[in-house]
């Protein structure tokens, strides 16, 4: 479950700004093209630094763009430069990746797409920086509920899972990636999450965003402090227990909003491997335990988890 180094990724930040030019100003011809839905307004910039970024906190920057192929790229590309805590915002993502080089795309402004770079240095064990997709998985699922009022679940290891109609669909997911050196990088965490999208805009069958969940409100601005308050509060809290995930509390906050515990599984294991059980636990480091049908327990550190229909 170590987070995977994206140190080499080439860099594909805009020019200007740090990261572009922020949104608010997007360019084009006014009143027409991918920013006349009135549906979707930009994020207001401005407005989420006051919020956000204070002395003494977590976020150190915020910025937003109208554009960018990664988030995660352009943060990983600067991981050495920059300092803990900041936040790279874009209202539409062309190269957008998921977990297993997954591409993730969706309309302009139809979601919340940014990555954070974290850096725990020497306050956390290597060994525990593992645990950083399911914290983000808690932070995002517990922001969501506040902002939104939409119960979302976990799919080990960072899927956010919604209810719609009766249905489990996944509405976010969760990629973190080592980047930068040694001395000066950290861990780059993208976030995707689909707040707007209809149902003629899923881009596969078992897709889902807040809005089909029936969420309260589906303004941006407001889910994107809820969970960036949230995620620094969690992440401080394992910080100071130095990745401890049961000092934090992590470790069983966890476990209570895992959909995939309690249910047969299929993890897919590199090397074409394929292991079938129940998932019984999340253990101490953050592996899921299968327990299979000769009796052995089989912790699970990477892979694709597929949850068994009927079962």
């Amino acid at each position: 479950m170590t987070p995977r180094d994206a140190s080499d990724d080439p860099s594909d930040t805009p020019s200007g700004t740090p990261f572009g030019t922020p949104s608010g100003s997007p360019s084009g011809t006014p009143g027409g093209g991918r920013w006349s839905d009135l549906d979707r307004p930009p994020l207001n910039a401005a407005s989420l630094r006051r919020a956000l970024v204070r002395d003494g906190g977590l976020w150190t920057s915020l910025d937003v763009v109208p554009a960018t192929g990664s988030t995660n790229t352009d943060l990983a590309a600067r991981a050495d430069e920059l300092p803990e805590g900041a936040v790279l915002v874009a209202e539409e993502q062309s190269s957008g990746r998921g977990r297993l080089d997954r591409r993730w795309s969706a309309p302009a402004r139809s979601g919340l797409f940014f990555s954070v770079l974290l850096k725990p240095g020497s306050a956390v064990p290597v060994e525990r920086w593992g645990w950083l997709p399911l914290l983000t998985g808690v932070a995002v699922a517990t922001g969501i509920s506040r902002a939104a009022g939409v119960d979302t679940a976990l799919k080990w290891p960072n899927d956010l899972l919604v209810t719609v109609g009766g249905e489990e669909r996944k509405a976010g997911g969760i990629l973190a990636e080592r980047a930068g050196s040694a001395g000066g990088g950290g861990v780059v965490v993208g976030i995707g999450i689909n707040v707007t999208l209809r149902a003629e805009e899923l881009p596969v069958p078992g897709a889902g965003s807040l809005a089909l969940a029936g969420a309260v409100s589906t303004d941006r601005d407001t889910v994107l402090r809820a969970v960036l308050r949230s995620l620094e509060q969690w992440y401080g809290d394992w910080r100071g227990a130095e990745g401890d995930p049961v000092a934090s509390r992590l470790q069983e906050t966890y476990a209570a909003g895992c959909a995939t515990l309690g249910r047969k599984v299929r993890a897919e294991l590199p090397g074409d491997r394929s292991i079938t059980g129940e998932a019984v636990a999340v253990d101490g480091d953050g592996r899921l335990v299968l327990a299979t049908g000769d009796g052995v327990q089989s912790p699970v550190g990477a892979g694709d988890v597929v949850h068994l229909r009927g079962v």
